[in-house]
């Protein structure tokens, strides 16, 4: 599984990083969010599920490592 935060839309809410500290970094000067790795660690999937989910402006893109079928984000 890997993650990104879309910087364009992130607006620095820290829900992602209160539910997965281990998996975003905040940025001291906006409080915008950062996926510290790309690729979530073994065991930290739910976490980095729950981040997602937390996310009011929906601006963590869950990145498949699948075939793309049609348009992927």
């Amino acid at each position: 599984m890997r993650i990104r935060v879309d910087g364009e839309i992130c607006q620095g809410h820290t829900l992602c990083a209160m539910s997965a500290p281990d998996l975003f970094v905040l940025s001291d000067e906006d409080g915008h969010a950062q996926a510290i790795h790309e690729e979530v660690p073994a065991g930290q999937e739910d976490r980095a599920r729950e981040a997602v989910r937390s996310c009011p402006e929906q601006a963590i893109l869950v990145l498949s490592d699948e075939p793309a079928v049609g348009a992927v984000r």
